[in-house]
């Protein structure tokens, strides 16, 4: 039976420790075209590491597909047992690093080391988080980071996704894999999200209503079938289904530390600076997260949705604990998927008619925390080739709502030129030189005293 919620109240759930355990069906509704956009959209971005597990790590398709079911089993269940208003996903900009890496030449062909060097730099960001969050020290600097600065490093990562969906040769450039499908995909996808427009013309009608309620999923039917025709979508569908027990048993024997031995210290200390560097990332990306939340807030005084940034600390380090000793690849578990975010938001703002929680949207793009579309490789295979498209609509919406958001967060023109500067340094250096810049040219330009914090902060 439903839980039903109290006006202006978070919605129910079961209280353990810090966090809020919420049932399917119990605590949150089943949304249909959710789920049909997560099988889409969460499908095929899951895979986007599959090439990688194989090409350098050894593994095989099935213990890759495994290993990806692995990572997306993690992250869907993030909301069910931690209870965080966030639509999870990966710190995306942190992998280039973890893949340099495991291929220096300490690491490159030895694949034991590799698995271990991937469980330290999980072991290590892991006990970053939960020491931050325990101390409530990350929630105390997540409130005193003043404006600019945060729309700094929101704005860096909005440039940082344009330039990746644009880098030849990427991945995600779908635009020179498969230039008509895939702009005509983005395009559809961010219409479908944004336009006023469109939303204007479809107050009064019913079937248009329904369609864009589908959110992402028409863009990615409509670039399919295009693909096909035009040749740059090819499907090589495999009617097969995924033997898992003996795909975890062998990427076990292959990958995890109870079987091929623990990091050596030296590992430990060699990966701790990239923790420490991938901690800003998850900075930026939970400070969005709250920006978000907090300005569609006002929408939906029906339903409050908790930000609690030490349970986020602490449930981010949880999952990369588990993932360290079953699955370890380093940058899979994070706290935000931008792109995802904006859009189950925006369909949550529409109002309680259209949906009644944040957690049925969440819950049900995420397949209710089951993945089992990894299992069927009929399925599996039809998404391959949109691998790329789902890449570049999810940089492409995170590009535009970090933008609009940042820009909204400062009024005062020399600490929105600040700012500009910020992102520009966030998105073109690593990310601690990006902090560094940040932080000499904010202090420069706006004054020393942005970063003194109200007592209301200090105790809050």
């Amino acid at each position: 039976m439903l839980k039903t919620r109290i006006d202006g109240d978070v919605q129910p759930g079961f209280k353990w420790g810090p966090f809020i355990m919420r049932i399917p069906l119990i605590h949150l509704r089943f949304s249909l075209s959710n789920m049909l956009q997560g099988f889409a959209v969460a499908g095929a971005t899951g895979m986007a590491l599959v090439p990688y597990f194989i090409a350098l790590l050894g593994l095989t398709f099935e213990e890759a597909v495994t290993m990806a079911m692995f990572h997306s089993t993690l992250i869907s269940f993030s909301w069910m047992f931690f209870g965080d208003p966030y639509a999870p996903g990966w710190l995306t900009p942190a992998i280039p690093f973890v893949v340099a890496f495991i291929t220096t030449p300490a690491y490159l062909g030895d694949h034991i080391a590799q698995f271990q060097a991937m469980t330290a730099l999980s072991l290590n960001f892991a006990f970053i988080l939960i020491f931050l969050g325990i101390t409530g020290l990350g929630a105390k600097l997540i409130n005193i980071v003043p404006n600019v600065f945060k729309g700094g490093i929101i704005l860096g990562a909005a440039v940082a996704a344009f330039l990746r969906v644009t880098k030849d040769g990427d991945a995600a450039n779908v635009f020179q894999s498969a230039p008509i499908a895939g702009t005509l995909g983005v395009l559809i996808c961010l219409v479908f999200a944004f336009s006023k427009p469109l939303q204007a013309y479809a107050a009064d009608k019913v079937w248009l209503l329904k369609l864009l309620g589908l959110g992402l999923l028409p863009g990615f039917l409509v670039a399919g079938t295009v693909g096909y025709f035009t040749g740059e979508f090819q499907y090589n569908i495999r009617w097969e289904i995924l033997d898992v027990g003996s795909a975890t048993a062998s990427l076990w024997a292959k990958a995890s530390p109870f079987a091929i031995g623990w990091p050596p210290v030296e590992t430990f200390v060699s990966s701790f600076p990239l923790a420490l560097i991938t901690y800003i990332l998850f900075f930026g990306d939970l400070v969005t997260g709250n920006e978000m939340i907090e300005q569609v807030q006002p929408s939906r005084v029906d339903e409050t949705l908790e930000l609690d940034s030490s349970r986020a600390h602490m449930a981010t380090g949880i999952r990369n604990v588990l993932m360290s000793i079953v699955a370890p690849f380093f940058a899979t578990q994070g706290v935000l998927w931008t792109g995802i975010q904006v859009v189950l938001l925006k369909g949550w703002s529409e109002g309680r008619d259209k949906v009644d929680s944040i957690f049925d949207s969440i819950g049900s793009f995420y397949a209710f925390g089951l993945p089992l579309l990894f299992v069927i490789l009929p399925f599996v295979t039809l998404l391959e080739p949109l691998l790329p498209l789902a890449l570049a609509v999810t940089l492409v919406l995170t590009a535009f709502a970090c933008a609009t958001l940042a820009l909204s967060l400062v009024h005062d023109a020399t600490e929105r030129g600040a700012m500009v500067i910020t992102a520009m340094a966030f998105s073109v250096f690593e990310p601690w030189l990006g902090l560094l810049v940040g932080i000499i040219v904010i202090v420069a330009l706006c004054g020393i005293n942005v970063f003194s914090p109200k007592k209301s902060e200090l105790n809050g």
